[in-house]
């Protein structure tokens, strides 16, 4: 059991915000068996130690999607703080219009693309809900 007066453990996930020619922004879903399967989310991942935000995306978007993009390619758009119940999670979240390869789920999960008016509607996890107006602020 633990100490209800411990802090949580704290996660630091970056996310892009993939823009394609049209103005849509590319949502994934998280895979059964994730906490908060089944909820639509920004592409990304946990930034491992040692790791720069902008290298863990990087990472991430080859591993999940299949697609190369640049540091350069990523332009910081904003943050989320959100505590779960098992740890503390910021987002980092970057802008990205420009990278090579088609996005594809490469672990099953399934993608879409929707203009930024469409994300208030899709159940997507909590820390990546206040993004959403940043993001349709920008686009």
């Amino acid at each position: 059991m633990s100490d209800p007066d411990s802090p949580l453990p704290t996660v630091f996930v970056s996310a892009a915000a993939l823009i394609d020619r049209d103005g849509r922004v590319l949502v994934t879903k998280r895979l059964p068996g994730k906490h908060l399967a089944g909820t639509w989310e920004f592409p990304g991942g946990k930034v491992e130690a040692g790791e720069t935000p902008e290298a863990a995306l990087i990472r991430e978007l080859a591993e999940e999607l299949g697609i190369d993009t640049h540091e350069s390619c990523l332009a910081p758009t904003g943050f989320a703080s959100h505590s779960y119940a098992a740890f503390h999670l910021i987002l980092l979240l970057f802008a990205c219009r420009k990278w090579t390869g088609s996005a594809k789920g490469r672990e099953g999960q399934a993608l879409k693309w929707v203009h930024t008016p469409q994300l208030f509607s899709l159940d997507m996890p909590p820390a990546d809900r206040p993004l959403i107006g940043v993001l349709d602020a920008l686009i």
